[in-house]
């Protein structure tokens, strides 16, 4: 049985769905509508894998912004930010305190565990997928903003503006809100990588390596067995897939 939140929560998401399919799809972009990206087949995540980032932070350059640069291109993201432009990836200089010693750090959705955009959505739109990438469902994002106050790395964005020259695979509407998605796209045709870790790669620093967490002969799980990594507040105990070395 139910209970009556349960219920409501139910309720709420049967309108939502009822009045998106009498509006005949939310119109996002000239010929894309949310009802029938919705509709699209997609690979079903499977929980044997976690999906996950590797930055090694004494490999990433200060001033470099090549990972920022790709996730714009990639996801049609406004390639000149401005202070209300979406933001996926940005970097953050971080200096230890006791020695003074900075870090270049990117800072994404960490694609936690026990995720906090999830927990506070009312509409159940911010969800987290069987292989542990976190996603944002825009046919019931009712663009509260909630989750982005819960989320403690600042990592999700309000669209303000209606967006242009959109991405078939990314889809983005006016009153959404959106973050890393891991670039699902590729990992659902089995490109085996992200947008950020190619180009880094690309450049020849490779500071991000993207890989199944629970594949102990994964890469990823390799280096991170061999030398210690961090989480990002690790004292909330989100249990992020995104770890971070050299911090």
């Amino acid at each position: 049985m139910k209970t009556g939140a349960e219920q409501g929560l139910a309720g709420r998401r049967k309108f939502l769905g009822l009045a998106a399919a009498g509006m005949g799809g939310v119109l996002l972009a000239p010929g894309i509508h949310l009802i029938e990206i919705a509709q699209a087949a997609t690979p079903e995540a499977s929980s044997k894998v976690r999906w996950g980032l590797l930055i090694d932070t004494t490999k990433c350059e200060s001033g470099c912004t090549d990972c920022v640069s790709a996730c714009n291109t990639e996801n049609g993201l406004d390639p000149r930010p401005s202070p209300t432009s979406a933001q996926w990836i940005r970097k953050v200089e971080i200096k230890e305190i006791r020695t003074g010693r900075t870090s270049s750090v990117p800072v994404m959705c960490q694609h936690c565990a026990e995720p906090p955009c999830v927990d506070v959505c009312p509409t159940g739109a911010s969800f987290k997928r069987a292989d542990g990438i976190v996603l944002v469902d825009r046919h019931t994002c009712i663009g509260c903003r909630y989750c982005m106050m819960a989320c403690p790395y600042k990592a999700r964005s309000f669209v303000h503006e209606v967006t242009t020259d959109q991405k078939a695979h990314n889809p983005r509407g006016k009153g959404c809100v959106e973050s890393c998605t891991l670039c699902v796209h590729k990992v659902d045709r089995g490109d085996g990588t992200t947008a950020c870790a190619e180009a880094c790669k690309k450049e020849g620093h490779e500071a991000i390596l993207f890989g199944d967490l629970k594949d102990p002969n994964s890469e990823i799980s390799k280096r991170l067995a061999a030398q210690p990594s961090k989480q990002l507040r690790a004292d909330l105990k989100l249990n992020t897939g995104v770890r971070f070395q050299g911090i």
